[in-house]
């Protein structure tokens, strides 16, 4: 039984498609269209997703939407009358896409169907929709290796709900509480991304990432005049700071005033306020979702808890979660954004719909280590090569993985290209940048000449998953960055006491352990650990960089440079890596070193 799921329309559309309960193939459509968070309809990633199967969009049995679209409309009209005469400008505006296009969604999803396959006949298809944080909670339960657990989602804004508990057994999702809209953690967040210069919806990462450089001094503000938090993890946001419900921007006046500073321009400079902002919104998320999870956790007495949603992507305040709430095993799902919710909704279908039973038959999870995404073989990588004149050498079995890990010892940095691309917002290994991270110069190299982005933001490390707990304060295995952990003491520097103290960027010319490039201000680092079993190509580089330099570790950041989607196409690996300072470009077999 084939099961198509589909996300659009909003931001990062994606498809995914099952076959039972297995992931043929999930992918989101930005990766094929170059469009950064690309949200219409995934033409491209549907037609993957069939290719990948080898099937016709005849051949589907139901073909199921991520999101109510009738809901979603109520909530604006209701919206829009609630705050009446505010708003009007932003209800004029949306109001001609939602008649066109999104109130008759069923009609337009039918129409881009037949446009991929001529053969599928749209009076027989057996089309649904599922609700938004059910395609949540779905994307976070059914896939992760637990039979019984809490499921959290929360994110900006379903149909309604923004933050969601249920309780999953089997192949039953049952929904005990919500938070609905305005009230919104996911909104919070982005009020702030958008306060502090940053694109919302895109770039709430990079507050994350800010946040260590900073000082929490707005915590008491942000809980007195914006967010009213209860013991139980319940909250109220204080509406008139904010103007998502209104108006065409997040915040107002009444928030600059609040914080005694207008917002940030994107291309101003970022100062010491903005970094005491991140912190502070930082904690107040962490102290949130902290707050939700140890009461769901003594109330329910259910050692597992599933997250998903676009606040699940927040890796401190998960670490948190794990460490504090009570929990013993913690899954999140990789693709915890809209586009899982492509992934999420099929589940929905073939376990909450049809009826199917679910059988855990193995200790990990049903993700394949997100690498779900296309793969190319050799001859054509070395075909494409060919034509674009590209010079390169040709690696043996014998020494492929001794000969890339050579490379990296060597100081280079090493666009990674190999099997199949990742489904979610992280690159683990198949369409990576790669350097060493021991070289306390290699942040500056690859954010200002690679990536060509921001000089504070962190990068991840990837380490072999049995040496991980003598690099970082981790027991649990993280495979897809989702979990932030300390470096140990064995490996910290501690700064000079006697020497001048650093305050802001200027703490990133500390050098502060043995692994400088992963190490953030605050001595953490977002970890991936990588099993020989889980992700045996990745897992045997590392290891031959360990051979030849006794260390286990290699800086691992998606191969893009900043605004552009991850590579997918061999094209689009070797345009990256001509337009950036990458120094050697492996794809497949092929190993190319920039002239």
């Amino acid at each position: 039984m084939y099961i198509l799921g589909i996300s659009a329309f909003f931001h990062d559309s994606a498809a995914c498609l099952l076959n039972d309960d297995s992931i043929v193939a999930a992918a989101q459509e930005e990766r094929f269209t170059r469009k950064k968070n690309d949200e219409r309809f995934p033409a491209c990633a549907v037609s993957y997703c069939l290719q990948a199967a080898g099937i016709g969009l005849d051949q589907v049995d139901y073909i199921v939407f991520y999101e109510k679209p009738f809901l979603k409309f109520e909530r604006l009209l209701e919206t829009s009358l609630s705050f009446a005469p505010k708003g009007f400008l932003s209800f004029t505006k949306s109001m001609p896409l939602w008649l066109k296009e999104k109130l008759f969604l069923k009609k337009k999803l039918l129409q881009e169907l037949k446009k991929i396959d001529q053969r599928f006949d749209n009076q027989k298809v057996n089309l649904l929709f599922s609700s938004h944080h059910m395609s949540h909670a779905s994307s976070a339960f059914y896939p992760s290796p637990f039979n019984h657990a809490v499921i959290l989602t929360a994110d900006g804004v379903g149909e309604w709900t923004t933050t969601s508990v249920s309780i999953a057994e089997g192949n039953r999702i049952k929904f005990i509480k919500e938070i609905r809209f305005p009230h919104s953690i996911g909104l919070l967040y982005s009020a702030f991304t958008y306060y502090l210069g940053f694109k919302v919806n895109s770039d709430e990462y990079k507050v994350m990432g800010l946040a260590p450089y900073g000082n929490p001094r707005f915590v008491d503000l942000i809980f007195k005049h914006l967010v009213d938090l209860k013991t139980d993890g319940s909250f109220r946001l204080n509406l008139k700071y904010f103007g998502y419900c209104t108006g065409l921007t997040m915040t107002g006046v009444a928030f600059e005033l609040l914080f005694g500073n207008p917002r940030r321009e994107p291309l101003m400079p970022v100062t010491s306020f903005h970094m005491d902002v991140a912190r502070s919104i930082q904690v107040v998320i962490e102290q949130i979702m902290l707050a939700i999870t140890t009461t769901l956790f003594q109330e329910l007495k259910i050692d597992n808890l599933c997250m998903s949603g676009g606040v699940a992507l927040n890796c401190v305040a998960n670490s948190k979660i794990l460490r504090q709430s009570g929990f013993k095993n913690i899954w999140i799902q990789p693709a915890s954004g809209d586009a899982g919710g492509a992934l999420g909704a099929a589940y929905a279908v073939y376990y909450d719909y049809l009826e199917n039973p679910r059988l855990i038959t193995s200790p990990s999870d049903k993700m394949q280590n997100a690498l779900l995404g296309p793969s190319f073989q050799d001859n054509d990588v070395k075909t494409e090569l060919l034509n674009q004149n590209a010079t390169f050498e040709e690696l043996t079995k014998d020494n492929y993985y001794s000969a890339v890990a050579d490379q990296i010892a060597n100081g280079k940095v090493v666009g990674y290209f190999r099997g199949r691309m990742e489904f979610g917002p992280r690159s683990l290994g198949a369409r990576s940048i790669l350097a060493d991270p021991r070289n306390h110069r290699m942040q500056s190299i690859l954010n200002q000449k690679i990536k060509f982005r921001e000089s504070f933001r962190p990068f991840a490390p990837a380490i072999l998953e049995e040496h991980a707990p003598s690099y970082f304060d981790i027991t649990e295995k993280s495979p897809y960055m989702m979990l932030v952990a300390d470096v140990t003491e064995d490996v910290r520097i501690y700064p000079d006491k006697q020497k001048q103290v650093l305050h802001g960027f200027d703490l990133l010319k500390q050098i502060r352990s043995t692994i400088p490039a992963v190490t953030h201000v605050d001595f953490s680092a977002r970890v991936q650990t990588v099993g020989q079993d889980s992700h045996p190509d990745f897992y045997n580089l590392i290891n031959a960089f360990y051979k030849i330099t006794g260390c286990p570790i290699l800086i691992n950041t998606s191969f893009n440079r900043m605004n552009e989607p991850i590579v997918n196409t061999v094209s689009d690996a070797l345009a990256c890596f001509g337009q950036t300072g990458i120094d050697v470009l492996v794809i497949g077999r092929f190993l190319i070193r920039k002239k």
